[in-house]
């Protein structure tokens, strides 16, 4: 990391003045995330011959799909490998995946993102175990506007206990909102209640049928949220239920109709989606699963018997769910700002999304095929040469895709290096029906589904 600018191991940048000063050309593009959008980014940057630098929170590329390395996309390899990071793994021998295949989250990393990283083009600039505590512009807090725009960015870095501050001419944030979940509360504001019940509360994709089954087995098990990895978490345990009858599985839903979570089943364009919503419809018509419909929840509570009580609201009602064992809380995501708050941003104050993309991706408006493309013009920030991509760039909205992220920094490095033709043109391929963020945890080595289980 010697050939970055370094500015210290603890200190603030000095006080001198930036007025007559400029950004130097030779400092790097820094890319925030080593996730499939990041190293895309990083992979378009190389490819213009810009000088990078990608810093990852954690200890390997793709550490947050590891999360939910057991789940089975629901698209295929061809619309989750980018093209310019293709082409690099192609120059070092990469053996491409079967492109109509379907990848787990263990295979995208392993298959793709690992080898990514390691060619050495990639290689040499990764600084992994680096977690990015906050951006500035050097020498001026957010509210000084003179010769802004031509001083560079100072990032601050943790590394092992160790702070580290690193300049750069240009910030590409790519750090999704993956580990940063919704709360249970339908308010959406979290309560100290709930953060205290963490051990019997699991946020996301619980590897109910492997790594977790002792924990989920023959209890009573209550799952929070009507989209596709509420739906997933649903379908394994009622697999596991199959082989431990004792486990009684709960579904609590905001809908008023279980059937507005079932989707088009078998009238969907996309015939797995389809699937996912005719399995759970199944299961819930078996009596496989009891759902709560209608359902606000108020607050998670601790009761005398050390289980959990779920209280809440059925159409002003109060109402209360007890004697829960386990939670999974599948309510969604928010994005975290807190390290851009000395930088200039405009974000929705609804979808907390960039603003400029809010009315494209609002999911009380869009589905995911109904999203636009979009590229460098609608996500540059106020401040100059600041971008916020990948699922970040939609906040909360629940309809980004992999390839749009891929879209997304190929304009934005082909606008860095002045390419400005490149950088206008929409060059995302995707099918009439677009390629939802829809998974599968089961599906045969020809790529058919089983009847078992798919998710989002």
């Amino acid at each position: 990391m010697s050939e970055f600018n370094i500015l210290s191991s603890c200190c603030q940048p000095s006080d001198e003045t930036q007025e007559n000063t400029s950004i130097d050309k030779e400092l790097p593009i820094a890319i925030i995330g080593a996730g499939p959008v990041g190293l895309a980014a990083a992979a378009h940057l190389i490819q213009y011959k810009q000088k990078v630098i990608i810093l990852e929170a954690g200890t390997e590329v793709g550490a947050n799909i590891l999360t939910w390395k057991h789940i089975r996309l629901f698209s295929q390899w061809k619309y989750n490998i980018d093209k310019a990071a293709s082409s690099l793994l192609e120059k070092y021998g990469w053996e491409t995946p079967d492109l109509e295949g379907i990848p787990t989250g263990k295979e995208l990393v392993e298959n793709y993102l690992i080898p990514l990283s390691k060619i050495p083009e990639l290689q040499e600039v990764i600084a992994l175990n680096k977690k990015v505590l906050s951006i500035a512009k050097k020498n001026m807090d957010k509210m000084k506007t003179a010769n802004r725009d031509n001083v560079p960015f100072v990032i601050y870095t943790e590394h092992k206990g160790t702070i580290q501050v690193i300049e750069a001419r240009a910030v590409i944030d790519a750090t999704g909102t993956w580990g940063n979940p919704n709360p249970a509360n339908s308010n959406g504001v979290w309560l100290e209640s709930e953060q205290y019940l963490s051990e019997n509360i699991f946020y996301g994709l619980p590897d109910i049928l492997g790594e977790s089954i002792n924990r989920y087995k023959n209890k009573k098990v209550a799952v929070i949220g009507s989209g596709h990895s509420a739906i997933n978490a649903l379908l394994e345990l009622g697999r596991l239920k199959e082989k431990n009858p004792l486990t009684e599985i709960i579904w609590v839903i905001r809908k008023e109709r279980v059937e507005d979570a079932y989707g088009g089943e078998e009238k969907d364009a996309l015939e797995a989606r389809g699937l996912l919503g005719s399995k759970i419809h199944e299961m819930v018509d078996k009596g496989k699963v009891r759902v709560h419909t209608s359902f606000r929840v108020k607050e998670l509570i601790k009761n005398n018997n050390s289980n959990i009580n779920i209280n809440g609201e059925v159409k002003g009602v109060k109402s209360e769910i007890q004697l829960i064992d386990e939670v999974i809380v599948n309510t969604g995501n928010r994005p975290n700002y807190s390290f851009l708050n000395e930088l200039r941003t405009k974000v929705d104050f609804a979808t907390e999304s960039v603003e400029a993309i809010s009315s494209l991706i609002d999911p009380n408006l869009h589905s995911c095929g109904t999203v636009r493309p979009h590229g460098e013009k609608e996500l540059r920030q106020p401040e100059k040469n600041l971008y916020i991509v990948g699922s970040k760039s939609y906040g909360r909205a629940p309809t980004f895709l992999m390839a749009t992220g891929y879209e997304q920094v190929r304009s934005i490095a082909a606008y860095m290096a002045g390419d400005i033709e490149s950088s206008e043109r929409v060059e995302l391929d995707l099918p009439e029906t677009g390629v939802c963020s829809v998974n599968f945890s089961n599906i045969t080595p020809d790529n058919s589904c089983k009847t078992d289980s798919c998710c989002s």
